[in-house]
């Protein structure tokens, strides 16, 4: 074994320690570790989580990436999606694609005695993805839509149904219209209530029967304005997106679900500046006090480096042995910043306890992501810095006369 190993480990595990000042020096070094560690984790697990689960439920409502129409440009009444160069077949064959559904979509006005309400209707086929929209139902259920005739069953927002005082079963119409010509009214079913805690979603969307946008547009029957492509992990549709846009033609254009609401992507980025600041204030707490204690030890033990000198050990075996020392006296307080840090997340995530206002936040309760390589990372990344930021403040020891030392006191 080698010297400067062993000796930090013999000098570490001394009983000495438990009656001198470096008991309070060690407590003082492992508490800062272990607050750096749990600050960290707290402030990797929430800033990812969040971003996660806002990106999450933009595509789970509206598709991980959309093709419309460049007809349609940003207006929400959607134009016929063209065929010529679309490849749908060989979209559902990428391996990462989990489904694809089509759509339509249509602007109306729903009202009654009560009030009225401003809505997006988005027309869905028989190959709508109810599982996955399941999780954003909190009533009823979803229209079980086949093409033939019409369903006039609808799910609406939370919002929408408290602004109308509707509840599932109770029956709204809808005023939809078209240039030059008379509106033109649908009276629909409530079949469900959803809430997806984004506000630019619950203000505005209502899903029912494709069939009604397509008599209200003229558009013939297995067209459609559009089509949402489903990804087995919503990190795919980055790296598969240039793929998607040499099948969808050159008529008709792609679009992840974070761009159709660039005020959200813009929010969303503010957590990556959040998380780097955080992470960089906490290391610096921990390093400076990690240098406080190195130096500290060294003045402490001056007749010891007097000694080993003496001894013929040099600058750099003794250097390397209390840079040693203080990383073995980190070591349990990263052990203690991990059990309380990720016991702290575990019960976030498994009771929710901590909540957020959604019309702020996009989510009613703080979302945690475990990563077990950021975890790693974090413990591994401030050991490993630490022990470089030891390095310079080290050679005081150089600077240590073994006359003087011994003779100190």
């Amino acid at each position: 074994m080698k010297f400067p190993l062993y000796f930090s480990r013999k000098i570490a595990f001394s009983k000495d320690n438990k009656n001198n000042l470096s008991r309070v020096i060690i407590f003082i070094g492992r508490l800062s570790v272990a607050l750096g560690i749990i600050v960290s984790l707290i402030t990797v697990s929430t800033g990812f989580g969040s971003k996660k689960a806002i990106k999450e439920r933009l595509a789970d409502f509206s598709g991980h990436i959309t093709v419309r129409s460049t007809r349609s440009n940003s207006s929400y009444n959607t134009s016929v999606l063209d065929n010529q160069g679309l490849d749908i077949k060989k979209i559902k064959e990428i391996p990462d694609v989990a489904s694809v559904q089509k759509y339509a979509m249509l602007t109306g006005i729903m009202r009654n005695e009560h009030n009225f309400a401003g809505i997006i209707f988005k027309g869905i086929g028989k190959d709508f993805d109810s599982v996955r929209f399941k999780k954003f139902l909190i009533a009823g259920t979803t229209p079980q839509v086949t093409e033939k005739g019409y369903n006039n069953g609808v799910v609406i927002s939370e919002k929408t149904a408290k602004d109308l005082h509707l509840k599932v079963k109770d029956s709204i119409v809808t005023v939809f219209s078209k240039t030059d010509q008379q509106p033109i009214y649908r009276k629909f079913e409530v079949l469900g209530i959803y809430r997806t805690d984004i506000k630019m979603i619950d203000d505005q969307f209502v899903i029912g029967d494709i069939n009604h946008v397509r008599k209200i547009q003229d558009m013939k029957p297995e067209e459609a304005g559009g089509i949402d492509i489903f990804f087995k992990n919503v990190n795919d549709a980055d790296a598969d997106f240039p793929e998607i846009e040499k099948l969808i033609g050159y008529k008709n254009y792609a679009e992840k679900a974070t761009e159709k609401f660039p005020q959200i992507t813009d929010w969303i980025s503010i957590f990556d500046t959040n998380i780097a600041l955080i992470i960089i204030i906490m290391l610096i707490v921990v390093v400076i006090n990690i240098i406080m204690v190195l130096l500290i030890l060294i003045i402490e033990r001056t007749n010891s480096i007097g000694l080993l000198k003496t001894l013929g050990a040099s600058n750099s075996q003794i250097r390397a042995t209390f840079i040693n020392y203080t990383l073995i006296i980190m070591i349990p307080g990263l052990l203690y910043g991990n059990v309380i840090g990720l016991g702290l997340i575990f019960i976030q995530k498994i009771f929710g306890i901590i909540k957020l206002n959604p019309e702020n936040y996009y989510v009613s309760t703080v979302p945690v992501d475990l990563n077990p390589l950021m975890i790693i990372s974090i413990s591994v990344g401030i050991l490993i810095i630490s022990g470089l930021a030891l390095i310079i403040p080290s050679y005081l020891i150089s600077k240590i006369s073994p006359v003087k030392a011994i003779k100190y006191n």
